[in-house]
């Protein structure tokens, strides 16, 4: 029998110094409830110690009997002491290596008050509109820049980076021409190299093959769904794509353009010359480098595409008093809706990142987006006027950026010995071709630095020439005419003044973690401590380019190193690739792993995944990209996986059984006794066990997925260590694997990681989004081993007190067989549509009220409400979140006993703004102050909603995803 945690070494509050709460002790900081409190909980569920309790909760078979061998917590002051020791270890060169990553000057402005400002990183995915209207705005605002600039007029809300847009793309194409067998992809071989692996990754799963090279030599026919094109190229020459797309397009196939925002200032846009969907990165407007991320990326189309674009949109509708609101519109949660139907698994955006990018088109404008391109051109014509006068012979006579230059075999290591001599990084294309990439921070002595590296520091023969004489490296057949970003909201905050006053108006529109908890189900939204947010501006962590030679970035694989060893220690795993940079990835990424593995063995005929019915959505969709059959396992009604279904599946397809997709504790929030079996069935069968990480905040320190079986889980950064949502993203979601799996591990073609049979490539970066990784190092770090399991043990302890004194008015769907949750439990509301015509939706809306963030609605049960409260919030915050919904049920029971309409109820007009509790007309059968006051708590402190409840339906009906005139408001 397993040795529990109350057998081992002490982990109670006096040894991690709760008592005391000293300031050095950060579990102290991260916990919500105080050492009293925790026994206070403990006691009213019946249990005489927290390690009683969790001996209750956590099945024996499954528990580690030791602690966690990782290192004793450190202080904040320690931590952050150790990690800037590890950032001095990088080395920040001036970077011309390009491929879309540039250097940019990221407004003050931005970076206080958007990049370091918690009410915006600790917000969530604006999935309840009524309390995310200044995110939506910022997005909408977003997609506004990009569809104006990339001529299409339907855009995203931001995907996870370039590649993994472009490979959305193709994915987009194959699903609008269904071509049948054997689709045909054409990559113009001039594409970042980076996309191109991406791309034939996702391709080749799907069954689709990809052709990379030249495009004019290239034949369309009737299997060619589509191709990919850059523009500018990756070594920076600017072509005119007319007349192939116009070839593409009379085969039947989708142009698809990886191009650059800024460039396009200055460039026709691809809509205007025949592209249908244009993708990018969106970091050289405002993000850090960030050695790869995270950076918003873009994704923009025809109209006619708009329902199987992947991502999310952000649309106009209007609330129920008839104003303008903003919503996700469309396919808002699309993988959750068709499962194994999805055309995409991407469940994350990066929408601080596509904040800050929009807020720098907002705050420049588009005369000052123009006037930073024409800098950054007339640098790479100096540049290049410069190199010519040198004797070199600057290949492309049309570029924007990037010059390319042919150089003497025997000159090329000359030339980089002399460049790295200076700090300076440039790109070798070829044995004879290097380019140079400039940006917006590249000013003349940075040009002179250069002429001075390709003078092999001898004396410069000539002066530079003058900017003007430099003549234009654009056609002018693609010399941009249109106008763009021309409504009102990119030209009224210029001044400092005007630009803090918008963000902070947009900021007080929605409800983050600085207001109140947000108690989701699945999401796990706990405290970004803001010493783990610290690094994230150090220029030694976001300056550095992701391709920079390995020996300017040895702080970085100390962070890897130290990271990925705890990672594996908390898992039970031997090895890990922190490349998949979103949770959804990170399924792909461990699914094509074991899909590596069977077919290194020989047995590529393992191509179905049995995945239980309650699983998250994700799961089948990144099932079928990964190009796995989906077949369907059911649910107890205990919310368990059926041992007998199960068993009956895998002997059914045991000679094709490649994988088991499973979510511990399960996606229902209890743990399920069983789940060794499970694992042992998977395998006696020839599959492998694929262990979805989103709830392994429930696990750490207390038991390991690759102790109970599993083969491969992805962590979801962004939740269980401490990385910030940021309103819906960034994210990352590294695998951990076991021994056998560890050669498959994602490679990349840039630079070299993974295992010796790489799988693929995941993510655009080497490492995904690496810049804040210090975030999850040093959350681990500061809390220790000590303090990492005390946090699983306090998140099981609040989620269960939530339930325990929420059973006798909402049952609890759920349980284990001891009448326990894990991490989240599951309030069932479907019974009060019979009895008071109340919906789920109506119980969250009227939550905002109260000033909460509602939890979960509908996942993984229709007609629920998933609560998560985490280990950071105080018992205060969890006893007033028992009082709002405790005041809910009584204000249902009015309704139930005629007290109150069915129709035109408190619940039913929630969430009330301000507005209408001080109108002047008030017509409800319930007093103002009940609307707008229904605690005590709201009266000391209120978060209003802006509008009311918004009319999805309308919205997907009238679709518009960019910002309308102004015009359009006044009418209303």
């Amino acid at each position: 029998m397993a040795t529990t945690t109350s057998q081992s070494a002490p982990t109670g509050p006096h040894a991690l110094g709760l008592a005391q709460d000293g300031a050095d002790e950060f579990t102290a900081r991260h916990l919500g409830p105080r050492a009293d409190e925790i026994q206070a909980m403990v006691t009213e569920l019946g249990y005489p110690t927290l390690d009683a309790f969790i001996d209750a909760v956590v099945p024996p078979a499954i528990r580690l009997g030791r602690p966690l061998d990782l290192p004793p917590a450190r202080t904040e002051r320690e931590a952050l002491r150790a990690l800037r020791s590890i950032a001095q270890q990088n080395q920040v060169y001036t970077s011309y290596l390009g491929m879309g990553y540039y250097g940019t000057f990221v407004p003050q402005v931005i970076q206080r008050n958007i990049l370091e400002n918690p009410g915006w990183y600790t917000a969530y995915t604006p999935y309840q509109a009524e309390i995310a209207q200044g995110r939506l705005e910022a997005l909408l605002n977003f997609q506004t820049m990009v569809a104006d600039l990339t001529g299409l007029p339907v855009a995203g809300a931001s995907l996870l980076d370039e590649g993994t847009a472009a490979a959305e793309a193709m994915a987009l194409a194959l699903a609008a021409t269904n071509r049948g067998a054997h689709p045909v992809f054409l990559i113009d071989q001039h594409c970042h190299p980076q996309t191109i692996a991406v791309v034939q990754t996702r391709a080749e799963a799907r069954g689709v093959e990809t052709v990379v090279a030249d495009p004019d030599a290239f034949a369309f026919d009737g299997r060619t769904i589509g191709c990919l094109l850059q523009y500018p190229a990756t070594d920076g020459r600017v072509r005119d794509f007319a007349a192939l797309a116009a070839k593409a397009k009379a085969a039947g196939a989708l142009t698809i353009v990886a191009t650059d925002l800024l460039a396009l200032t200055l460039l026709k846009a691809p809509g205007e010359w025949g592209a249908d969907i244009a993708v990018g990165n969106s970091q050289r407007f405002g993000v850090p480098l960030g050695f790869g991320g995270p950076h918003a990326a873009f994704f923009s189309c025809h109209d006619q595409y708009k329902r199987l674009m992947p991502g999310r949109i952000i649309g106009v509708s209007k609330d129920a008093q008839g104003r303008p609101a903003l919503r996700m519109a469309l396919q808002t949660r699309e993988q959750h809706i068709r499962r194994e139907k999805a055309t995409s698994n991407v469940c994350t955006a990066q929408v601080l990142l596509a904040v800050m990018a929009s807020m720098y088109a907002v705050y420049h404008g588009p005369e000052g987006l123009t006037r930073i391109a024409r800098r950054v051109h007339e640098r790479a014509r100096l540049l290049a006027g410069g190199l010519r006068r040198l004797g070199y012979r600057v290949v492309h006579e049309h570029f924007f950026d990037t010059v390319c230059v042919e150089v003497e075999p025997w000159a090329r290591p000359r030339l980089l010995d002399a460049a790295r001599a200076r700090r300076i990084n440039l790109r070798e294309l070829s044995p004879t071709r290097l380019t140079l990439s400039v940006d917006e921070t590249t000013g003349l002595g940075e040009i002179a630095d250069l002429m001075g590296v390709f003078s092999l520091d001898q004396a410069l023969p000539m002066m530079l020439p003058e900017p003007a004489a430099a003549g234009s490296a654009i056609p002018k057949a693609l010399a941009r005419t249109s106008v763009f970003c021309s409504h009102p909201v990119f030209h009224r905050h210029r001044s400092e003044t005007a630009m803090l006053r918008y963000i902070k108006a947009l900021e007080a529109k929605d409800l983050s973690l600085t207001a109140a908890m947000i108690p989701l189900g699945s999401c796990t939204m706990k405290l970004n401590a803001t010493s783990e947010m610290m690094g994230i501006s150090w220029p030694e962590f976001n300056g550095v380019h992701p391709f920079a030679p390995a020996d300017q970035t040895a702080g970085y694989q100390t962070l890897f190193r130290q990271l990925s060893a705890t990672l594996e220690e908390i898992t039970g795993f031997a090895g890990t690739s922190l490349q998949p940079n979103a949770g959804s990835q990170g399924e792909f990424a461990g699914l094509m792993v074991i899909r590596a593995y069977h077919r290194h063995r020989g047995e590529g005929h393992r191509t179905v995944c049995l995945i239980p019915s309650s699983a998250h959505g994700t799961n089948p969709a990144s099932a079928v990209m990964a190009g796995f059959e989906v077949v369907v396992v059911k649910s107890t009604a205990q919310g368990e996986v059926d041992l007998d279904d199960l068993t009956a599946k895998a002997a059914e397809h045991r000679d094709k059984l490649g994988a088991l997709m499973i979510t511990y504790p399960s996606t229902h929030g209890v743990f399920e006794a069983g789940v060794k079996e499970v694992c042992r069935i998977v395998h006696e069968h020839g599959g492998q066990v694929y262990m979805d990480g989103a709830n392994m905040n429930a696990q750490v320190g207390l038991c390991r997925p690759g102790d109970i079986g599993a083969d491969v889980c992805h962590l979801n950064l962004h939740k269980t260590f401490a990385i910030p949502h940021g309103g819906g993203g960034p994210g990352m979601g590294p695998i951990c694997v076991a021994a056998h799996l560890v050669p498959f591990l994602p490679g990349h073609p840039v630079v070299p990681v993974g295992g010796a049979h790489p799988c693929g490539t995941i993510s655009a970066a080497p490492w995904g989004s690496a810049s804040i990784l210090p975030i999850s190092w040093a959350y681990a770090m500061m809390l220790g081993r000590e303090g990492v399991t005390m946090a699983t043990k306090i998140a099981i302890l609040n989620a269960n007190y939530v339930a325990h004194k929420l059973k006798a008015h909402y049952p609890i769907l759920y349980t284990g067989n001891k009448g326990l949750v894990a991490h989240e439990c599951i309030l069932d509301t479907r019974g009060f549509k019979q009895s008071a015509g109340i919906e789920v939706e109506d119980i969250a809306k009227r939550l905002i009220d109260f000033s909460f963030h509602p939890p979960t609605v509908s996942f993984p049960v229709a007609g629920t409400l998933m609560v998560e409260p985490t280990e950071s919030e105080p018992k205060e915050e969890l006893d007033r979140f028992v009082e709002a919904m405790i005041a809910i049920r009584e204000e249902i029971a009015a309704v139930e006993q005629g007290r109150q309409p069915r129709e035109g109820n408190i619940l039913k007009r929630a969430p009330h703004t301000l507005t209408e509790v001080a109108g002047d007309a008030w017509d409800r059968p319930y007093p103002r102050e009940q609307a707008a006051f229904p605690s005590a708590a709201t009266r000391a402190s209120k978060v209003w909603p802006t509008v009311g409840r918004v009319d999805g339906a309308y919205g997907d009906r009238n679709l518009v995803c960019t910002c309308p005139p102004v015009e359009e408001y006044a009418a209303k």
